[in-house]
């Protein structure tokens, strides 16, 4: 299991406005604790003893709380990286210092009970340098999809049910897919193109963990129930 994760935090959670205005999203609260609290907890049971946390708006408060609050697990050294600028969805591992070992990442916007060791061991089994947790996700289409080929209508489906492979916002990068980081702002798909472009493995592990996205109103209430009725 890697002894470090990194978890980005630094988003402006415009989805969840007017609550993410004042409150940066990993301290809204799901039940009666903070996002990031939760994933503290979650990385210290699965064995991880030192994180870097990526903050950038409002990144303050979230130090503050932490440092009042003392509800970092024991055994869990964490260490606030700033992003000076916003470096989106992937840019800011680049700056974490004295990085040269696998690193788990995690969303700071998540909520899962994934076993990393297992994510692990399959990353390893297939030498890849970027590995992404994946769940399968349906989607309700709300409108008629019309299959057609050169004008002509082949098929037609009322309302379907999309079914695909969704990433979970967790990730396992070997350095060298962190070496291959821009100097500035990188989003994920981005890295991820460049990196199948280099040639580089890159591992899809599917998974049925729980798992809750806290993106917005209607995905908050949602985890908030689960983790109620958990």
């Amino acid at each position: 299991m890697p002894v470090r994760a990194a978890v980005l935090a630094g988003g402006l959670g415009t989805r969840l406005r007017p609550y993410t205005t004042v409150l940066p999203k990993p301290l809204v609260p799901v039940g009666d604790r903070p996002i990031l609290e939760l994933i503290f907890d979650w990385l210290a049971r699965s064995g991880v003893q030192r994180t870097d946390v990526c903050i950038g708006h409002l990144g303050e408060l979230i130090q503050t709380y932490f440092s009042q609050a003392q509800t970092i697990p024991a055994g869990l050294d964490v260490h606030w990286q700033w992003e000076s600028e916003a470096l989106g969805t992937a840019g800011a591992l680049r700056f974490i210092p004295d990085l040269d070992e696998t690193l788990l990442v995690v969303n700071g916007d998540i909520l899962t009970d994934l076993d990393p060791r297992e994510m692990l061991e399959f990353h390893r089994s297939r030498g890849a340098a970027l590995t992404i947790a994946t769940q399968q996700t349906q989607v309700q289409t709300d409108l008629g999809v019309i299959e057609h080929v050169d004008g002509v209508v082949a098929g037609y489906r009322e309302k379907p049910v999309l079914e695909y492979s969704a990433s979970m916002g967790i990730y396992i990068y070997e350095p060298r897919a962190i070496a291959a980081l821009p100097d500035g702002p990188c989003q994920f798909p981005d890295l991820v193109i460049s990196l199948l472009e280099q040639g580089e493995q890159i591992a899809a592990f599917e998974t049925t963990a729980g798992w809750s996205h806290i993106g917005t109103f209607e995905q908050h209430v949602e985890a908030t129930k689960l983790l109620g009725d958990g």
